[in-house]
């Protein structure tokens, strides 16, 4: 989802969440602790600009500091924004924060930055969404791209960026993506 914030070098957010069991699947390391993870998780919050949407521009902020992540917060981000790879999950919070959350240091401190990604996630609970349009990820089943935009577009009005990845060693009996 995207949210339109007019100040620095973007203009928007991207909130980018995962569904752990496929990225897990496409990551050559194991996913020992999350595997078991059946809800979407928070990938990043990216300040992002048109004609980059993937990297803001005149970049500058200060470097991730946990000591400014309150124990609270930390407790909720072990849940909503778990590294889903290694396990690691303050070392991906920092590298979220050094490549993408310092870049909105003029409108969010980090603390700021990491409430307000949990509280996207709470608020925008894809798997929610998802189950109660009766589409459950899964192995073998699919769904159509369209079925699944607008389950998510009835309930969040904004038009989610749907990505699918193949399977690096896809099952013989599985469809081709996750």
């Amino acid at each position: 989802s995207c949210f339109i914030m007019s100040t620095g070098s973007y203009v928007y957010f991207q909130f980018v969440q995962q569904w752990p069991p496929a990225t897990c699947i496409r990551s050559k390391k194991p996913c020992s602790k999350h595997r078991a993870l059946q809800n979407f998780t928070i990938h990043g919050l990216w300040p992002s600009n048109y004609s980059n949407p993937t990297r803001p521009s005149n970049c500058v902020g200060s470097h991730f500091n946990e000591s400014k992540l309150s124990p609270q917060l930390i407790s909720k981000l072990r849940i909503s924004w778990p590294d889903v790879e290694s396990g690691n999950d303050t070392q991906f919070w920092e590298g979220e924060w050094n490549k993408h959350g310092k870049c909105s240091q003029e409108k969010l401190n980090q603390m700021q930055y990491f409430e307000r990604s949990h509280d996207m996630w709470m608020s925008y609970n894809i798997t929610d969404i998802l189950r109660n349009a009766s589409i459950v990820p899964h192995p073998t089943q699919t769904w159509t791209y369209s079925d699944i935009v607008s389950a998510i577009k009835s309930k969040t009005q904004r038009t989610p960026l749907v990505r699918c990845k193949r399977d690096p060693a896809p099952n013989k009996n599985a469809p081709n993506s996750q």
